[in-house]
């Protein structure tokens, strides 16, 4: 049972991440915070590279975030966990496995562009694990900002209710400070230091702010029952009842709070905190995690005095030693413990807990439920491990991967660094799921596969600069599947085998026909209509594990199989003969031969394209979007710039960042976000893209 005192500790705490596009002002936003919560004495800036989350030399080159860092500060008596993520789409993954133990977010929106394609992946992924979130209208001085503008994007575009609780001050560069509606009072910031100070609402503003206020009261009362009856009672809502709605529908994910500010200005950031404090829920007031052991569900919820409950979100695997990020969700974590490794199945010392500052960290001796750590000890832990006490064990769910598109070959220069290649490669991958090593069957070449180009790019950097390795690169290719369009029905395969001793026995009866996307299944699919026993369930079991086998290299090209059922309709076994291996080889050498029987067609990952030019330049942009076999979804205009939407093969966007620069002056740019995969047209095959 918590204590009040324990109760009270848990609520003074806020574990949020800042999500957004590339370029809505995500690190700078953090690097605010940092600063006005005395976490730092030195304003750092994205273009100086002397930002405090953006610590990789690649980040501060390439002026972008790539990696997920956490930092933490204080502010009004609250703990603050923060973590910095990611606003390119080739670095997705690190925004899943960080929303997977956050409970609320900020995410940034830019207040010229509104609502980005990666800003709407990052929301419906938060969606997804039900993150709450505050929305922060960025970049407000800047020439085109407006704050109804990029409102109605978040309204239309990611399908919820905003609810605006600030009217700007001055527009642009004249843009000064904000009214805050719920208090209305103004709020202005100074244009040398950045200091703010409270005053009353200005008269030229004072009817506008009334009429806002009147219909953030309106909307509240449309969500919130007890806020319905103080507005049908009273015509308005007071400050408290205003506070307490605005804080439920937060939780709820009924409605977003949305405010506005410039952080490069210093314009925003404190009433953000004060939001973040209002808002957003402490780990007290979510839901007990869920877990599972031997496949019975149980709950933990964020007290210190249950037992021990963590998750590993990141891993850091330096020459140095290795470091493990943990969520604790229940329980404590002392140095010196000795915890169970989930995943391993195994026991492991934790040998040093640290407070994280991004790249800098300061020892402790405990960590408590709620907090974020990063622990040394653990050898075998990786991302989405479970580690908890080994009198009670618990799985917790870990955070999906997306699949590898995009592979590249890499192989070292000097013939005696393969081994250290293949030792640093072995870290990559440990350190990021989404980044998948193999060796090719057919030429032995060792593949890197990752989510993008320039996701390997960095990658492929990281061993040149972290490992001092020398390696050449292979031209990108692209991942393809095959699917089935027209499948077999009662293909027999009977596995007989007999080389002495116990022999190997196993007759199947499969259909194999494309699998219906109505039915709300993607990939593969397996059932058993077998009736009276014929083949007992336990091989049933071995000859899906057989398909799934199969389904690794199709007969087109040695691609993976997807949207494909598997029916096993009928079968025999031998009364010594048959065995559990026998029936997943029969699944595996039945299924390879259906699929040759069937009609198959080739699919190759396709991507949403939005790419943004001047208006004399579409022409050129359309032309060269068609060459790349793109379909054209979507063409607007906002003012004297082009905003164009496409779907275009990956196959056909390797290099087109060089290509757009130079059709546009160096004045377009594009984003990019995964969408899923599409035939490969007639005559075109694997890797036939003519770029």
């Amino acid at each position: 049972m918590r204590t009040d005192l324990t109760l009270r500790a848990l609520q003074a705490v806020r574990n949020l991440g800042i999500l957004a596009h590339v370029d809505a002002g995500k690190t700078t936003v953090t690097e605010r915070i940092l600063f006005l919560t005395g976490a730092v004495h030195k304003r750092g800036e994205v273009h100086e590279g002397t930002t405090v989350t953006d610590f990789d030399s690649q980040e501060r080159d390439r002026g972008i975030t790539i990696f997920a860092a956490a930092v933490s500060c204080d502010w009004d008596g609250h703990r603050i966990n923060l973590i910095d993520t990611p606003g390119h789409v080739d670095f997705a993954d690190e925004v899943t496995r960080s929303l997977r133990i956050l409970d609320g977010a900020v995410a940034v929106f830019d207040a010229v562009a509104g609502v980005e394609p990666q800003s709407e992946a990052v929301w419906r992924e938060a969606d997804r694990h039900q993150v709450a979130r505050l929305a922060f209208v960025n970049k407000m001085d800047r020439a085109g900002a407006c704050l109804d503008t990029a409102v109605a994007s978040i309204r239309e575009r990611l399908g919820t209710i905003p609810l605006v609780v600030q009217l700007p001050i001055g527009r642009e560069e004249g843009f000064e400070g904000v009214v805050d509606l719920v208090r209305m009072q103004a709020v202005v910031w100074t244009w040398d230091t950045g200091a703010y100070e409270e005053r009353p609402v200005p008269e030229d503003l004072r009817a506008e702010a009334l009429r806002r206020r009147r219909a953030l009261d309106e909307a509240v009362a449309e969500l919130h029952p007890r806020a319905l009856e103080e507005y049908c009672a009273g015509g308005a809502l007071s400050q408290t009842t205003l506070l307490t709605a605005l804080r439920e529908l937060t939780g709820t994910g009924e409605a977003v709070v949305v405010l506005c500010g410039s952080a490069y200005r210093n314009r925003g950031i404190e009433p953000l905190l004060e939001a973040v404090v209002a808002y957003l829920p402490s780990p007290a007031d979510v839901p007990a995690v869920r877990g599972t052991v031997d496949g019975t569900e149980q709950e933990r919820a964020a007290d210190p005095t249950a037992p021990l409950a963590a998750l590993a979100f990141k891993v850091h695997a330096a020459p140095t030693g290795r470091m493990t990020y943990l969520r604790i969700y229940s329980g404590v974590l002392r140095k010196g413990d000795t915890v169970l490794d989930m995943g391993a199945r195994r026991t492991e010392r934790v040998g040093r807990i640290l407070r994280v500052q991004a790249d800098r960290h300061t020892e402790t001796d405990l960590a408590v439920a709620g907090d974020i750590v990063a622990v040394i000890g653990p050898k075998s832990a990786r991302a989405g491990t479970t580690l908890c006490a080994p009198s009670a064990p618990l799985v917790l769910e870990p955070p999906g991967t997306a699949d590898p598109v995009v592979s590249v070959a890499v192989e070292a220069r000097l013939g005696q660094e393969t081994d250290r290649l293949a030792s640093a490669l072995a870290r990559l991958a440990e350190e990021d799921p989404s980044l998948v090593v193999r060796t090719d069957p057919e030429t032995g070449q060792t593949l890197l596969s990752g989510l993008g180009e320039l996701h390997l790019e960095v990658a492929v950097e990281k061993l040149r600069r972290d490992r001092g390795l020398e390696v050449s690169v292979g031209r990108p290719q692209v991942s393809y599947r095959e699917t089935v369009v027209r499948g077999v029905t009662g293909l027999v395969y009977r596995h007989v085998k007999q080389d002495g001793g116990a022999g190997q026995f196993a007759h199947v009866v499969l259909d194999v026909e494309p699998l219906d996307a109505a039915d709300g299944e993607t990939g593969f699919a397996f059932r058993s209509t077998v009736v009276g026993g014929r083949v007992p369930r336990e091989f049933v079991r071995a000859v899906e594990a057989g398909c799934r086998d199969a389904l690794t290299e199709g007969p087109l090209g040695g691609h993976p199989v997807t949207g494909v059922r598997v029916t096993l309709t009928d079968g025999a076994t031998h009364s010594k003969d048959s065995s559990e291996l026998a029936f997943r080889a029969a699944g595996r050498l039945g299924l390879r031969e259906a699929l040759r029987a069937c009609v198959l067609r080739l699919l190759e990952p396709v991507a949403e394209v939005t790419v943004t030019v001047p208006e004399d330049f579409v022409g050129a942009v359309l032309g060269d979007l068609a060459a790349r076999r793109a379909r054209v979804s979507a063409s607007a205009t906002r003012g004297t710039t082009a905003v164009v939407t496409a779907t275009v093969p990956l196959a056909e966007l390797f290099g087109y960042a060089s290509r757009l620069r130079g059709r546009t002056q160096g004045r377009g740019t594009f984003t990019t976000r995964p969408a899923g995969y599409a035939e490969v047209p007639q005559g075109l095959t694997a890797g036939a893209t003519g770029r």
